[in-house]
């Protein structure tokens, strides 16, 4: 057995420690680029926090899922103004783009000199500027892994700037920062994150290390996802920002599946948020790999995981493999989550998403080689 783990440098967890930010940015230097989401009313104690540690901070602003555009010209003013550190408040959206400007600020050339998919991919020449990661949702768990998801606008495929060096130096996770999130945005993140702890835990790529992340993750999220979703119940909250925070290390070191081999296509080419798109292929992809598995892997170790995915879902010990797909099936019913024709898409666009998906990253975690016909099955079940 041979595995690597990698994470963030430093990681704070608990309710209230936002307070604790601004004396460990004042660490990393003066003047910071604070980049949030669309609201900046989030980041106005953070500001005041900053500037009682005599720190200077200018705001920017990301107003969707980051594409390429938008962190060059994150990075842009942050030279202009001369920061020194990146600080990243918000979902997943405003830190992954808080990850590729901290990683760009230092680096000489432009974005698609370091991009994968539209660019030369090179690795990063110099250690990205110290960038702090603070989520308010609990979802992509972007807040310890080592890349930054970006729309390439032009050519509609979403891609990732990439490197180990990527990590933050402080990942700083207060649920409270989580409480008052409207119920779409808790269902849609909540079903990313419990996608992140599902995928790694049968991944071809687990190891005894992301195991336990994943198993502590799961029961966490299956007790405390309807909770959060219907109110801001402490306990909920803090399962569920700990859920993201477990899948975000898991995910980074036992890679992902077919889920999100898929919604990586589907996001660059049709307006669909991450986690909406996730959760709505999640119960098929489990299903048609289940099935896969029984029918041309019997001896996959895998399938005693999708047994035990079940009993941890569902709280039965009883359960077999199929009572946890029934489970996400019956849990998406209860989110409402839209159909992915919803958002425009057809079997016309299964072969594009297909071609795109077999090359992502994310399909080299997926438990068992998938044939086109499953492939599309699992795109069919989810329109």
């Amino acid at each position: 057995m041979r595995f690597e783990f990698a994470t963030s440098t430093h990681i704070i967890f608990g309710n209230g420690t936002l307070s604790e930010v601004a004396p460990a940015a004042r660490s990393f230097g003066h003047s910071a680029l604070l980049v949030v989401g669309k609201s900046a009313a989030r980041a106005e104690k953070l500001l005041q926090q900053l500037r009682a540690e005599g720190m200077t901070a200018s705001l920017f602003h990301v107003g969707g899922e980051p594409d390429i555009e938008t962190v060059i010209a994150g990075v842009e003013q942050a030279r202009n103004q001369g920061c020194e550190l990146v600080i990243g408040l918000g979902g997943g959206s405003a830190l992954d783009a808080g990850k590729a400007i901290a990683a760009l600020l230092t680096n000489p050339g432009e974005i698609y000199d370091y991009i994968e998919g539209v660019g030369k991919a090179q690795p990063l020449v110099n250690l990205p500027a110290p960038y702090i990661a603070i989520p308010t949702t609990s979802g992509t768990g972007s807040e310890v892994t080592r890349n930054a998801v970006l729309t390439a606008t032009e050519q509609k495929v979403k891609v990732s700037l990439r490197s180990a060096s990527m990590l933050p130096r402080l990942a700083l996770v207060d649920p409270t920062l989580t409480y008052g999130l409207p119920p779409d945005v808790t269902a849609t993140s909540g079903m990313d994150a419990l996608t992140q702890l599902i995928e790694p835990f049968v991944s071809r790529a687990a190891n005894p290390l992301t195991d336990g992340f994943c198993r502590e993750g799961l029961r966490r999220a299956a007790r405390s996802l309807r909770l959060a979703y219907d109110t801001d119940d402490p306990g909920a909250r803090e399962d569920m920002a700990l859920a993201s925070l477990l899948g975000g290390m898991a995910l980074a070191n036992a890679r992902l599946g077919a889920v999100h081999a898929f919604a990586g296509p589907l996001g660059g080419m049709f307006p669909a948020p991450h986690g909406a798109l996730c959760a709505r292929l999640l119960p098929g992809v489990m299903d048609i790999n289940l099935k896969a598995l029984r029918e041309r892997a019997p001896e996959s170790a895998a399938l005693a995981r999708f047994t035990e995915l079940a009993q941890t879902l569902t709280a039965d010990p009883l359960a077999r493999a199929e009572d946890g797909i029934r489970w996400l099936r019956d849990l998406c019913a209860a989110f409402n989550i839209p159909a992915l024709a919803t958002y425009g898409v057809a079997a016309g666009d299964f072969a594009a998403t297909m071609a795109r998906g077999k090359k992502a990253n994310s399909m080299k975690g997926n438990p068992i080689e998938l044939t086109d016909d499953e492939l599309a099955n699992m795109l069919k079940d989810a329109l």
